[in-house]
């Protein structure tokens, strides 16, 4: 086991000290079971970037509009849409 020093505010200090009081610990060992929480839901192990996948699209249920009606006029710029508007009227 390695033996470290930590800097806590003094708040903190206190607020440690006064549970590990009530639930009979030492604040070594509320420093460890801290650290292990951490690491169970924050560290995992970083893979290569090519593991990262984009989240999948989701229907938004625009009614009226098919997926390639959606895209294109998510996609045309201004002037594009000012003329579209223009022919319609």
């Amino acid at each position: 086991m390695i033996r470290t020093q930590i800097q806590l505010p003094d708040d903190v200090f206190a607020e440690a000290k006064k549970l590990c009081e009530a639930r009979e610990i030492s604040l070594a060992e509320l420093a460890r079971r801290g650290i292990e929480y951490i690491l169970s839901v924050y560290a995992q192990n970083p893979g290569s970037k090519d593991d990262w996948q984009p989240p999948k699209p989701r229907h938004l249920g625009w009614k009226g509009l098919t997926e390639a009606e959606i895209k294109a006029q998510a996609q045309a710029t201004v002037v594009e849409l000012s003329m579209t508007s223009r022919r319609k009227k």
